[in-house]
């Protein structure tokens, strides 16, 4: 999931091709922590197995826009 979306917005904003790394870093890192994030607080909504979907959905999409505006 997490490659998708770093994929995805980078297809969506453009930009050069060495933002792609930066992309799916930021969307593996805001994953993660989401999900972790999720956990922890014990959010049970929108789950896949033992994933947090909602939260790592979220916290990818805000590591997606930290690193595009801290790129700029």
């Amino acid at each position: 999931m997490a490659t998708a979306y770093g994929a995805g917005f980078h297809v969506i904003v453009g930009g050069p091709a060495r933002h792609i790394p930066l992309y799916l870093g930021a969307s593996w890192v805001g994953f993660a922590v989401g999900h972790f994030a999720g956990d922890y607080l014990d959010i049970e909504l929108f789950r896949l197995g033992a994933i947090h979907l909602l939260t790592a959905s979220l916290g990818s999409w805000i590591g997606l826009i930290s690193s595009r505006w801290l790129a700029k």
